[in-house]
């Protein structure tokens, strides 16, 4: 079954749109029927500052949960997709707090990330979804 990038793209924001453990795991387990990989991860801190550490920490979830292998076309790509989406969101959040959720799906070579965040101050907050997609190669193996 040929899986599209769009497809991939809409798991990856629906994983990160997830609002508890719970929810992530059952749509965790309804990707992986459908041999989509799929894996979430909380961040948040001040936007500028924090760059570096939600990518370090997408690469380190997907590798963790096996959405991607221990490689630099992999973590590349990630780190890439990852780093899009962020800088979709940078206008709202320059200069603020967020708090939010990275998810990130795979099959085959598609790998998406979206990222969900609240921007703002206090309970003044915005919101905000970034998405970013590469193609890494896939090998097959598990």
């Amino acid at each position: 079954m040929n899986i599209s990038s769009r497809t991939i793209a809409a798991a990856a924001i629906k994983i990160a749109l997830t609002e508890n453990r719970e929810e992530e795991a059952k749509l965790k387990k309804l990707y992986a029927d459908g041999q989509i990989r799929t894996v979430a991860v909380d961040i948040g801190g001040e936007y500028i500052t924090s760059i570096k550490v939600i990518i370090e920490r997408a690469i380190v979830a997907a590798k963790r949960e096996g959405v991607i292998k221990e490689n630099h076309y992999d973590e590349g790509a990630v780190a890439g997709a990852a780093r899009e989406a962020l800088t979709q969101i940078m206008p709202k959040a320059l200069g603020l707090n967020v708090g939010g959720k990275i998810g990130i799906a795979r099959k085959d070579d598609h790998i998406s990330v979206a990222v969900f965040l609240g921007v703002g101050l206090l309970h003044l907050n915005e919101v905000a979804i970034g998405l970013g997609h590469r193609v890494a190669p896939f090998t097959g193996e598990d």
